[in-house]
């Protein structure tokens, strides 16, 4: 069959019969499209005639093209697309084998998480002090975020019943609606407590009713950009030359925790982890700390050996 001609059987498979979404729709398209020209520009103009070597060399060419080569996670992306479509057309018995089972993806580089120091941690902190109604209340944020390791989504969706301030303990609603208690420290907890009796009271007063713990000026519940606007915020205060975000304060919340000797399970389900794996590429941003600490102050990590010149 013609490769334009599965191309559109395929597309209107994946956004009628799977209902997918026009944005997931889009990339496919745009995946399977830029496959097609590549092999139109190398005389493939049918389905029945591609071979492994051609999906192979593909694959090469998109981390090596000279124009603008792909990352790794780009090339894994459209590797799936590519897959899905000779699916498709085996499925469809418009050609008779899947080129592409053996063709697997390039690995992806471990990305750690980026946690900041503590010294980092109490400055930004220290940069929401202030009277200020919405200090009061971004005070309140920021250290529930740290003290609790909560996802920012997680965090703007508490209802004030979920925080019992005298008893250091917060009910958080994870993914897949799964519950969790978190116990808070201190200092949040203070925080907490400054913010519900002085803040609170007066922004929900200026809008409609709302069980919403965190809450703007006119009263309505904190979003997500806006939580990412007090953070990049108390950054700029705290002249802090780094790239701040919601998820700074969760894998730091990790790895001090780590670093001061918390166990990894109970980190897990502290994050609320479904597998303790997710939770253990924190041990190697803490393995990494305690390698660079031993490297610059033992006198004897310095240098080569007795033998050195």
């Amino acid at each position: 069959m013609n490769l334009q001609r599965a191309r559109d059987q395929y597309l209107r498979f994946v956004a009628i019969e799977r209902g997918l979404s026009l944005n997931t729709v889009a990339a496919y398209t745009r995946d399977i499209d830029a496959y097609l020209a590549w092999l139109g520009e190398r005389g493939t103009t049918d389905a029945a005639n591609i071979s492994l070597q051609d999906v192979s060399a593909y694959v090469q060419w998109l981390a090596t093209r000279a124009d603008s080569p792909l990352t790794s996670s780009s090339q894994s992306r459209t590797l799936s697309s590519i897959k899905g479509f000779h699916k498709f057309l085996v499925e469809e018995q418009i050609i008779e084998n899947n080129v592409t089972v053996d063709v697997n993806p390039p690995k992806l580089p471990k990305r750690l998480p980026k946690a900041i120091s503590v010294e980092q941690m109490s400055a930004l902190l220290a940069a929401t002090d202030g009277d200020e109604e919405v200090r009061v209340r971004d005070k309140a944020l920021l250290e529930l975020l740290y003290a609790t390791g909560a996802r920012i989504s997680e965090a703007v969706s508490l209802n004030v019943d979920d925080v019992t301030v005298g008893d250091g303990m917060i009910r958080v609603r994870g993914k897949g609606g799964k519950q969790r208690i978190v116990p808070v420290g201190s200092y949040a907890q203070a925080a907490l407590d400054a913010y519900l009796v002085r803040v609170r009271p007066i922004f929900s007063a200026r809008g409609a009713s709302t069980p919403a713990l965190f809450l703007g000026p006119r009263g309505a519940r904190v979003s997500r950009q806006m939580a990412w606007l007090i953070i990049r915020e108390a950054g700029e205060r705290a002249q802090l030359d780094i790239e701040l975000s919601p998820h700074t304060f969760r894998h730091t919340f990790a790895t001090h925790l780590l670093a001061g000797g918390a166990d990894v399970r109970v980190v897990q389900e502290l994050l609320g982890h479904a597998s303790v794996a997710t939770t253990q590429i924190y041990t190697l941003v803490t393995a990494d700390t305690l390698r660079e600490t031993y490297v610059t102050a033992h006198p004897r990590a310095q240098h080569s050996g007795p033998n050195s010149s």
